[in-house]
């Protein structure tokens, strides 16, 4: 049975949370396991953004905008394939089959769990209250998981855009898209939209895509995506939308007095943590500028009883580092009291095409960090492009302290960059050194090996 069993008697619940994303399920499962009495509030769909319209459509349609690129690639190896034709409603009624699939499931993980599943919005009204379907329920502690929402900036037309949430749900394909944003979801949309046949123009204000990350990372990848047909325009902002004086074409007036003419807008500027209207200031709980829940290392609120974790307290943005997160409170509300989560050397993808995958620290970060560093890096056309003509080209790149000869980063532009960084995930959480790298004997051929295969510093 949990600590203070007896003192959480006297409320409806142990734990209620407040939205049923990949932190709050996860966090309320583990808590009911744990011998908590939990209940669970979503008011819009189960599995958060992740499941509904993030990592999972995002990924979908991903893997859709990749078949017309391998179609065409097929003749190099001697395949005669038809003039393809792409289907958007096909694709659109499939990723809802699989979405619905997905939210049956987490709705079965609640109950086999013994969590108390609550359809509705839930508010905070103090410490320990929560309001939700028209009644107040008590609860020992409150979490709130209820994530993040795309921003759309207010310019003048901005009704007339969409963010990446309509983007998976439009009636039909746009012949032309603009899409609005320098980071990991605009250089995804923009890589979509391209590779299922629109024309593709993507508008940022900075000078180099994922300014966040490696800085050879953002550089190459917009090469790579121009090369494929992005139109890619930098130091430029949109400043007004209006429609067009024919049909639903739109016109985006640009900064510099331009006019690009679309038939879509799709902001992808940014996302903001999901706390208006949640009743958490009157509760007393803190918030930043932005709204998110300001938490600390155990993301307990400046309210005892009441946790956030996720995309709402706007700290690493990803869904594995939610449900981390979610795991977190609930041992240490429920079980051992001792769990706490470490934020360096999280891995990441970003499933634009090509894609990119990332771990550790940046060149940049690694010279602020520790000061000498040699770099690694390395460029060529993979054995699978040589049959194709495609000219497509992969980036490869190891940062490594000079002293000890810890690798520090490693990062990738190229067909399956995530699956490929993944495993050297793990062996830069071992503290693996290049010596251990250069000692392991690579897989031939592949792409993967490069990264156990280079032995001239460049930087």
């Amino acid at each position: 049975m949990p600590p203070g069993t007896k003192a959480m008697a006297q409320y409806d619940y142990d734990l209620f949370t407040i939205g049923a994303g990949s932190g709050g399920v996860r966090a309320s499962r583990y808590a009911a396991r744990l011998g908590a009495r939990v209940a669970a509030a979503e008011e819009r769909y189960l599995g958060g953004t992740c499941v509904n319209a993030g990592c999972i459509p995002k990924k979908l349609f991903s893997y859709a905008a990749h078949y017309g690129e391998d179609i065409a690639h097929a003749a190099g190896y001697g395949w005669n394939v038809a003039a393809a034709a792409f289907d958007w409603p096909t694709l659109i009624a499939n990723k809802d089959r699989e979405i619905a699939r997905l939210n049956g499931v987490y709705a079965k993980l609640l109950a086999a769990a013994g969590v108390t599943l609550l359809d509705g919005r839930a508010t905070g009204v103090d410490a320990h209250t929560v309001e939700c379907a028209g009644r107040r329920i008590s609860a020992h502690y409150i979490l709130v998981a209820t994530g993040g929402w795309p921003v759309v900036p207010p310019v003048p037309g901005a009704e007339l855009a969409i963010s990446s949430n309509e983007a998976f749900h439009l009636a039909e394909l746009p012949r032309r898209a603009l899409v609005v944003g320098g980071g990991y979801i605009a250089a995804e949309f923009a890589s979509i939209f391209n590779g299922l046949g629109v024309d593709t123009t993507l508008v940022y204000r900075g000078e180099r895509l994922l300014k966040e990350f490696d800085a050879d990372l953002g550089g190459f990848l917009a090469g790579e995506m121009q090369r494929k047909g992005v139109r890619i325009r930098f130091h430029s902002n949109i400043e007004h939308i209006a429609r067009a004086a024919h049909g639903q074409a739109l016109r985006a007036t640009l900064a510099d007095g331009s006019v690009l003419e679309t038939d879509c807008v799709m902001y992808a500027t940014g996302r903001a943590p999901n706390t208006r209207g949640l009743g958490l200031a009157d509760a007393g709980v803190k918030l930043a500028a932005n709204g998110a829940v300001v938490v600390d290392a155990k993301f307990q609120s400046s309210v005892p009883s009441i946790y956030a974790v996720g995309d709402v307290i706007d700290r690493v943005l990803l869904t594995p580092v939610a449900l981390a997160e979610g795991m977190v409170v609930a041992e240490n509300l429920f079980g051992s009291g001792d769990r706490s989560l470490d934020y360096e050397g999280i891995a990441t993808a970003i499933f634009s095409n090509p894609s990119v995958g990332t771990v550790g620290l940046s060149e940049t970060k690694a010279r602020e960090r520790v000061g000498d560093i040699d770099v690694y890096r390395t460029t060529f056309g993979s054995l699978r492009d040589q049959l194709t003509g495609s000219g497509e080209q992969v980036l490869m790149k190891l940062v490594v302290d000079r002293n000890t000869e810890r690798v520090l980063g490693v990062h990738m532009v190229g067909p399956d960059a995530g699956e490929i960084i993944q495993g050297f995930a793990v062996a830069l959480r071992c503290g693996a050194t290049k010596y251990q790298f250069d000692a392991t004997i690579g897989i031939h051929p592949t792409i993967a090996e490069e990264f156990v295969t280079m032995r001239e510093a460049v930087g």
